[in-house]
């Protein structure tokens, strides 16, 4: 198939994406990298009559440091937040998932943002963000917010994201002393998109679990440090939580029985990371 008519804008500076954002609203996408977005218009999944490009806005590419941790742009490419300086010390889930997100091609184009707006519930940037309690950085025309992930993703691909708002950037915290971190995927094949995804945060005293692919969206649990038919237990309590489906991928007993084994894994690794 191909895209629905649509007009296509690309502006110079936010300031003029914002002015369309604020007259076009839900008529209107954002493009950025596109993995996702091209093949929803493909597809006629996705029929804006404004497509508003906002890949050469001067300062949506560039990673910089912020408080408390590294604040990604909207136009970053995923291949750029993988490569950047000292991500195994200073971001070392992401560092350990972002390998999985598709292949080199596609992260060579798709965008750190683009995922996080798409919100999949299968995707590893959603689920990072979540398990290491970053921050979604949202802008409109009048107004600047911040929306913890936690509060950010909603629903199966729905988000706390106004028409009229872009996703400036991301933040991510810096891992913290004395906390191991651990991520584990099951999918088809390597680069498909996850059938069940687990990030484990670890702390002396603490565990959190962030479990994608599952539900709706990444679902996380925070629990005192379990071990042995403790923990066992708490895993089987998130695997029946989880609005566990059957599709053509899996069905709802496997999705919950990775939940289980992947979980107590992935806690176990993390533990063993404490510095």
């Amino acid at each position: 198939m191909k895209p629905a008519r649509f007009d296509y804008v690309r502006p110079d500076t936010i300031e003029e994406a914002l002015e369309v954002l604020a007259a076009e609203g839900s008529d209107a996408r954002v493009l950025a990298g596109g993995q996702s977005l091209v093949p929803m218009l493909s597809m006629r999944l996705a029929r804006p009559s404004v497509l508003i490009d906002i890949t050469r806005i001067a300062g949506l590419q560039e990673i910089r440091n912020g408080k408390g941790g590294i604040v990604v742009p909207a136009a970053t490419r995923q291949a750029a937040l993988l490569a950047a300086p000292g991500l195994e010390r200073t971001h070392p889930l992401l560092a350990a998932a972002m390998p999985w997100i598709g292949h080199a091609q596609t992260r060579a184009r798709g965008t750190v943002c683009g995922s996080i707006a798409h919100a999949d519930p299968s995707a590893e940037l959603a689920l990072c963000l979540l398990a290491v309690g970053g921050t979604v950085n949202l802008r409109s025309g009048k107004t600047r917010r911040a929306v913890a992930a936690k509060d950010f993703f909603v629903g199966l691909m729905t988000t706390d994201r106004h028409d009229d708002e872009l996703v400036e950037s991301v933040t991510f915290p810096t891992a913290s002393d004395g906390t191991g971190y651990a991520f584990a995927e099951f999918g088809r094949r390597h680069g498909d998109f996850a059938i069940v995804s687990v990030a484990a945060v670890a702390r002396a005293d603490a565990v959190e679990v962030t479990v994608g692919g599952v539900d709706d969206m990444p679902v996380g649990r925070a629990w005192p440090r379990l071990a042995g038919a403790d923990l066992e237990d708490a895993l089987n309590t998130l695997a029946w939580e989880l609005n566990a489906r059957d599709d053509i991928h899996a069905d709802a007993r496997l999705r919950r029985d990775l939940v289980r084994s992947m979980g107590r894994r992935t806690i176990e690794e993390a533990v063993s990371c404490i510095a």
